[in-house]
């Protein structure tokens, strides 16, 4: 799944289009979407220490330290290759690091802490449990209504590792259903077919009759809208779980 940048054009696509174009498409569009070669953690990592080691503190690095805890890279994670990294790179750079890595994973003391921070980090609430629902998960999720007339749009949230279970939308006519990637990392994945990793923007279309699941990746909370398309006798048919040896199979 291509990694979407503007940051380009928006600082710089007046002054400097071709940089502008080669940070969006090239740098974020191309070399950092190369998932099947190495995964965005290991990408943010690498990004970090390298940017660590020229001394940069600046809000580039910030937003370095933003995407690898985003990516799944720990408090304590962050504190040993800050430490380690110190050695090579020298003293002083990797405290002016940590003065910055303090400020980014000071939500991590417990995981109530982390539940608000992910919160903030989108404009829908993530709502109560989903308790009504919670035979069809495997692991905590919620359910914020967005809305109920004309067309039932809700704000599902996965806490990490969290997915429900192979399920059909079944409907006479029209049904299916609208999936809109609001915040974090999730998977989406049609019976017979590989998974699809789902980031912020991205959306995906579930026609009636079609089994499938989504839920959140291992390593970080997943947010979607679902928008329930309006069918005729429409009703949810739900199956098996998602074992969790072809869940840990996913990258």
């Amino acid at each position: 799944m291509a990694v979407k940048q503007t940051a380009g054009r928006t600082a710089l696509g007046e002054f400097a289009p071709k940089f502008a174009e080669l940070n969006d498409d090239v740098l974020f569009g191309q070399v950092w979407s190369r998932e099947d070669k190495m995964s965005l953690r290991d990408r943010s990592l690498i990004t970090v220490v390298a940017l660590l080691s020229q001394g940069l503190t600046d809000t580039s690095f910030v937003h370095h330290l933003e995407a690898a805890k985003a990516n799944g890279i720990t408090k304590n994670e962050i504190a040993e290759i800050i430490t380690h990294a110190a050695f090579y790179a020298g003293w002083p750079k990797a405290w002016a690091a940590f003065r910055l890595a303090k400020e980014i994973w000071n939500d991590e003391n417990d995981g109530e802490d982390q539940k608000a921070l992910y919160e903030r980090s989108m404009i829908f609430p993530i709502g109560r449990p989903n308790d009504a629902f919670a035979q069809y998960f495997t692991g905590q999720s919620y359910l914020a209504p967005v809305s109920k007339e004309q067309v039932g749009i809700f704000n599902v949230t996965f806490e990490p590792g969290c997915r429900n279970n192979w399920h059909i939308h079944h409907a006479d006519n029209g049904g299916g259903q609208i999936l809109v990637c609001v915040a974090g990392r999730g998977f989406y994945q049609e019976w017979g077919k590989e998974p699809i990793c789902m980031t912020e923007g991205d959306t995906v279309n579930i026609p009636a009759g079609v089994k499938h699941w989504h839920g959140a990746a291992p390593d970080s909370w997943f947010s979607h809208l679902a928008v329930e398309v309006p069918g005729e006798n429409g009703h949810t048919e739900w199956c098996e779980p998602v074992s969790s040896e072809d869940y840990a199979k996913i990258k």
